[in-house]
């Protein structure tokens, strides 16, 4: 018989027999047939004496193992979250309390009683637990009080806090009102919370109302302290309703100097006009080839074996990519990908109408030519329109740069010795100009006020966007001096009543507590010689000292999509008092269409098939209010 040990294992097994490591200990069972009738030589003594010997320091190394493994378990008792053991100078094994670091008696048979005992006396233990009750985790960059806890310190469940829970995220998920009233949404309440009362669809929307209201009330406050507020309109006709909307957004910049914007209308009006994008002239040119590629793409995912033989076409071609995607025919960037898309393929499409005689969606090789062409023209509009849109409503400082780039791309492609591209690029070069054809003050304004660029971006770009470059770059100086003059008139009142209003505070405040002493008077006059000396105007403009400086440059490409022009003109705003106040109002200003288009996707999901009937208020409610409920819960929509 031969003992097997497994130390990786940690346990031991006898032929027939398997020790747990966990378990007490147990002597190996041997067979009774070893013990009757044997006869023992000299040799085979000794070789069996030896062989015993062998087996006993093996199985006491696993026993040591064993015992050693069991001292070492994990414990298991609470109160080990709260104590930590600890040994001395001496050698001597303490326990020592985490909250208030008492050291108790430690013995290794592990019992706990003592430790009990100590914590439920222990005054740091308690507030430690009754700040954990209350723990209630913020989402980032909220700016808003806690959230109230469902369950109080008492124990007892608040039925109001669970509904306006439910409400914020009707709100803030665009769900339907009777979706509280569905069976599994009930259940799985309930299976969180036994003590969850079902509410009917016309409560929940109540509740609703009732959340909206009170938001609008705080967007109220929130929107006092803003310096400036730029508000910017657009129209959206509803298909299920047959009406029109106006949405009215606000944009600001906080007193943490965070960019802001709120949704604060969106009503009923007359029908609008409606814009065209400069892409869709370079779509138009191709719009046969579009439908052809449209109509191609529907027809291989007709059915499986239809996709599979494109599948098998594509693999013969050595064609890697798997990806065919349709697109959505009022936006132009999606048309894009599904054309940039059906590029690569170009090669299998013939190969596949080999195997579906019927298939007769092929363009020819000029088509496919022309495809890439005008793709690689809207390749700059898309990585344009990415940057611009990457955050969700980005600071007026990052247009020009984009802006320029159109315009050279367009530029280089109206000189093509390719009559398609020449044609093409000519209709949107004349788009192009009806936008952007005068200089826009607010987005080189707004430019300058980015210190990576301040006037040299407007002297690179300006040559490229406009013929009479150089009146339009003094133009552009004109005005941003002109507005530092207002800003800094502005701030020299504020300051002038800022200090008549102190200096009579500081006066009673001084006097009152020093009554009788030289140390009011000598405040007295200090205040007067600071109210006249500290408004007296710098040498140099802070405009000045602004511009003259070199160009802010950060350390490769992850440092210029990372920096923000808010963030640096708040850790400069004491040195730029006036010019910081300026640069805040004028990066809050939008000039692009993000906002108003994300609330029109927003709309017309909410008011689809089955809730054409919703009344514009309620609209309205569930519009703003959602956007509201989000913005405070720091929730982006997917």
């Amino acid at each position: 018989m031969e003992d097997v040990v497994n130390p990786n294992l940690h346990s031991w097994s006898v032929e027939g027999s398997t020790t747990n490591p966990f378990s007490p200990m147990q002597e190996p069972e041997v067979e009774s047939g070893h013990d009757k009738e044997h006869t023992v030589t000299p040799n085979e003594n000794a070789s069996t004496q030896n062989q015993t010997e062998s087996e006993r320091e093996k199985n006491n190394e696993t026993v040591e193992d064993e015992v050693q493994l069991k001292r070492k378990r994990q414990k298991t008792s609470k109160v080990w979250n709260d104590m930590t053991v600890i040994t001395l100078s001496n050698g001597t094994k303490k326990a020592q309390c985490n909250h208030c670091k008492t050291k108790l008696a430690y013995v290794d048979s592990g019992a706990t009683s003592s430790f009990k005992r100590h914590l439920s006396s222990c005054i740091p233990h308690k507030e430690w637990q009754k700040n954990q009750k209350l723990l209630n985790l913020q989402p980032v960059d909220s700016d808003v009080e806690s959230v109230e806890p469902l369950i109080t310190l008492n124990g007892k469940y608040d039925a109001n806090k669970m509904r306006e829970a439910t409400a914020n995220w009707i709100l803030s998920t665009e769900q339907p009102f009777n979706t509280v009233e569905d069976d599994m949404f009930v259940k799985m309440m309930r299976t969180g919370n036994p003590l969850y009362e079902k509410v009917s669809r016309v409560t929940a929307k109540e509740d609703c109302f009732n959340v909206y209201n009170q938001e609008k009330k705080k967007l109220k406050a929130l929107t006092k302290a803003a310096s400036k507020i730029c508000l910017t309109t657009d129209c959206w006709k509803s298909t299920h309703q047959k009406i029109e909307y106006m949405v009215i957004t606000a944009h600001f910049i906080d007193q943490n100097w965070r960019l802001q914007k709120r949704v604060l209308s969106f009503v009923h009006v007359p029908p609008p006009r409606t814009g065209i994008d400069i892409a869709d002239d370079g779509l138009a040119k191709i719009e046969h080839i579009i439908e052809d590629v449209r109509e191609g793409i529907k027809y291989i995912n007709n059915s499986e074996g239809m996709r599979l033989n494109f599948s098998k076409a594509a693999h013969q071609m050595q064609i890697r990519d798997r990806k065919l995607m349709f697109d959505v025919s009022t936006q132009w960037n999606s048309t894009y990908d599904m054309l940039f898309a059906a590029l690569k393929f170009r090669d299998a499409f013939p190969r596949y109408a080999e195997y579906e005689p019927h298939f007769r969606h092929l363009p020819t090789d000029e088509d496919w030519a022309n495809v890439e062409s005008v793709c690689e023209i809207l390749k700059v509009f898309k990585v344009c329109t990415n940057i611009i849109s990457g955050s969700d409503y980005p600071t007026a400082n990052l247009y020009l740069i984009e802006v320029f780039r159109v315009k050279q791309t367009l530029d280089k492609c109206s000189l093509s010795e390719n009559d398609f591209i020449r044609d093409m690029v000519s209709k949107m070069k004349e788009k192009f100009d009806k936008y952007w054809g005068e200089c826009h003050l607010v987005m080189a304004i707004a430019s300058v006020l980015d210190p990576r660029f301040k006037m040299k971006l407007v002297e690179f770009s300006f040559p490229t966007l406009y013929e009479n470059s150089e009146e339009n770059i003094k133009e552009v100086k004109s005005a941003l001096y002109e507005m530092y003059e207002e800003y800094l008139e502005m701030h020299d009142t504020l300051v002038r009543e800022a200090a008549t209003n102190g200096t009579g505070r500081g006066r009673n405040i001084v006097s009152g507590s020093n009554e009788g002493t030289s140390l009011g008077s000598g405040w007295e006059a200090y205040g007067e010689f600071i109210k006249n000396v500290d408004l007296d105007r710098p040498e140099k403009f802070e405009l000045d000292m602004y511009l003259e400086e070199g160009v802010y440059r950060e350390q490769g490409e992850k440092g210029i999509s990372s920096f923000s022009a808010l963030e640096w003109w708040n850790v400069h705003k004491l040195k730029y008092r006036v010019l910081s106040l300026m640069a805040r109002d004028v990066l809050a200003i939008p000039i692009s269409t993000v906002a108003s288009e994300a609330t029109f996707s927003a709309g017309g999901r909410m008011i689809d098939a089955y809730r054409a009937s919703l009344g514009t208020e309620t609209v309205q409610m569930l519009i703003c209010g959602g956007d509201w409920i989000r913005q405070l819960h720091g929730v982006k929509k997917k």
